[in-house]
């Protein structure tokens, strides 16, 4: 067996199966069973520490209300969610009245690229790596094609929906650095690993507010205390968000869509010739 075939299916499966894994806890076509709407009544700040001043517990206690749908009937649930949530937020409940602990999520938390194309994106590249292996090179072309032009329209639809948000600026100060650790030290690993969150400070319609970021970074020095940050209030949707439109997203939408189009062009050159 020839391994070099057999890794070229081995980013097409990542893809597709990462997307499917999203797809299955978001509300909507094909996933999200028993999820509910919500509304956020109240979102607190849990941190507990143990005697050398280590997190034990970091986490946001949400207090949500929704309209159960087994009774009909307007009921509170307290859920607990690593993600900070706004009063009057509208979210999106999962499992509740499943085993295990319910899950909190807003909707419009989503990677780069939908689960939905995450899952037709690496079925194309599973596909793609089919037909290279069997020596179809216009097939194979043709999935690459797919891929590239879908990734690239994505991505400048991403960028517009983006820029059309009705976003204010909030000035944000980072207060604390949240280490939150990976990996312990052994005798294979040479280090414990940890992961570095800025926890800010900022105002919001005169009111003062911590939140704990999303951003992270692996380096201790990423972030420092009394270093200032910009955040972003959607007036639409009542909720803070760490990113803007990125004219670097733009950018390399536009590049990608170009290497589709002319993946496009060599494929219908190659089927005339």
């Amino acid at each position: 067996m020839d391994l070099s075939k057999v890794f070229l299916y081995i980013p097409g499966i990542i893809i597709f199966l990462v997307g499917s894994g999203q797809q299955r806890r978001r509300p909507g076509l094909f996933g999200g069973r028993g999820c509910v709407p919500a509304s956020v009544v109240r979102c607190d700040h849990v941190v507990k520490k143990d005697r050398r001043d280590r997190d034990v517990y970091n986490y946001y206690n949400i207090l949500a209300e929704f309209t159960d749908p087994a009774t009909g009937k307007r009921v509170k649930r307290t859920v607990k969610s690593p993600t900070e949530y706004y009063v009057a937020q509208e979210i999106w409940l999962q499992n509740i009245n499943g085993p295990g602990e319910a899950r909190a999520f807003n909707a419009e938390e989503e990677t780069l690229f939908p689960p939905l194309a995450q899952m037709i994106g690496g079925a194309l590249l599973i596909l793609l790596a089919y037909w290279e292996n069997n020596g179809d090179e216009v097939r194979a072309m043709a999935c690459l094609s797919l891929v590239l032009t879908g990734a690239g329209i994505l991505l400048i639809i991403r960028y517009i929906a983006a820029k059309r948000r009705n976003l204010e600026a909030l000035d944000a100060e980072i207060v604390e650095i949240y280490a939150r650790q990976l990996s312990r030290e052994t005798k294979i690993l040479m280090s414990s690993k940890y992961t570095y969150y800025p926890v800010v400070r900022y105002r919001l319609d005169g009111q003062e507010n911590l939140r704990r970021c999303n951003i992270n970074s692996s380096n201790e020095k990423s972030f420092k205390v009394g270093e200032h940050m910009t955040l972003y209030y959607d007036k639409d949707k009542h909720a803070v968000t760490e990113s803007n439109a990125k004219i670097g997203m733009l950018i390399a939408g536009i590049l990608i869509l170009g290497l589709g189009i002319a993946a496009f062009a060599a494929l219908f050159a190659a089927v005339l010739s």
